[in-house]
């Protein structure tokens, strides 16, 4: 075995007895009948808003790479990135590593339809950007509108939480005022890209600060059945959430996830909150995106013997 491949499998077994270590801690003060009780106390109703927020954020995912794909001068049929983007981040956001994981199930759709490897390289790239944006707009505007918790968060007073807020909202303006400028290639140091259309550049920055609001608007919907939480306390509290689960990569944000909502929200963070959260934007589109794999799966090796028996009926009437 290589050493390459013994540090990442070690890197993989950390972030799993971290995960476990924050589970642990996290659920040792609950009996087996407080966690049951505290998820049956959600009503269907929110749940199944909750399931919307969460179905509207991965379709806002597929937008990603929809803008990707036209980035690069290519054409695919929205069904096709559809398909492809969900099965990718579904997997992916449980996996771990989402760039790598769901960058691995990309190229096995990508490729089939024709894009080259350095297609899909850049394809993982755009949509890595377009996270990026959007957690720094969201948090930016978090920022400033609830500076109260995030300086308790981060102590720090209100007023440096408002400037640190406004310095993360130049972030996009910088970014799209570069793509608006700069047609050629943008080099950094020995690193050297080519920035999107300026349309493309704001596109990203608006999908990608709308998948967070969403998915924040999924975790509220949990957290305001046990008290009166704001939105932006749940903003706050996802988008540091999603911060540490990035920095950490622990498979599904596992302990990660719940630790920093717990902290950010302590009062409303019931523990059926975080679980319900979970089944509606990590296990049920793990469930659907794993199925939507074996049946593509099948139905192109299917297509793929076919051609080939075609080929070879041809191949027989030429020899005729």
């Amino acid at each position: 075995m290589s050493l390459k491949k013994v540090i990442w499998k070690g890197l993989l077994v950390a972030a799993l007895c971290i995960a476990g270590f924050l589970l642990y801690r996290i659920f040792r003060q609950y009996s087996l009948e407080q966690v049951v009780q505290s998820v049956r106390s959600i009503p269907f109703a929110t749940f199944c808003t909750a399931l919307l927020f969460a179905a509207a954020s991965y379709l806002c995912l597929s937008c990603f790479d929809y803008l990707a794909i036209r980035s690069l001068g290519k054409s695919l049929p929205y069904r096709k990135i559809v398909l492809a983007s969900f099965i990718s981040l579904s997997l992916g956001h449980n996996i771990g590593f989402a760039g790598l994981s769901s960058g691995a199930f990309r190229y096995r759709f990508y490729s089939r339809w024709g894009l080259r490897a350095e297609d899909v390289a850049k394809i993982i790239l755009f949509c890595g950007v377009t996270v990026g944006l959007g957690l720094i707009t969201l948090g930016g505007l978090a920022l400033i509108v609830n500076p109260g918790d995030a300086a308790r968060l981060l102590r720090i007073d209100p007023a440096s939480t408002r400037l640190f807020g406004l310095l993360a909202l130049a972030v996009p303006v910088v970014y799209a005022g570069l793509a608006f400028f700069i047609r050629r290639r943008l080099r950094l140091w020995r690193w050297s890209l080519q920035l999107p259309r300026f349309s493309i550049a704001v596109a990203q920055v608006g999908v990608g600060t709308i998948n967070f609001m969403l998915v924040s608007a999924c975790l509220h919907q949990m957290l305001t059945v046990f008290g009166d939480v704001a939105f932006f306390r749940s903003v706050t509290a996802y988008v540091l959430a999603n911060s540490a689960i990035l920095a950490t990569h622990v498979p599904g944000g596992l302990g990660v996830l719940e630790a920093t909502v717990s902290y950010a929200v302590p009062q409303e963070a019931s523990i059926g909150a975080l679980i319900a959260f979970r089944c509606a934007y990590f296990f049920i589109p793990l469930a659907l995106g794993t199925t939507l794999l074996i049946v593509s799966e099948v139905i192109f090796r299917r297509r793929l013997r076919g051609a080939d028996q075609e080929t070879e009926e041809r191949a027989e009437a030429q020899s005729i």
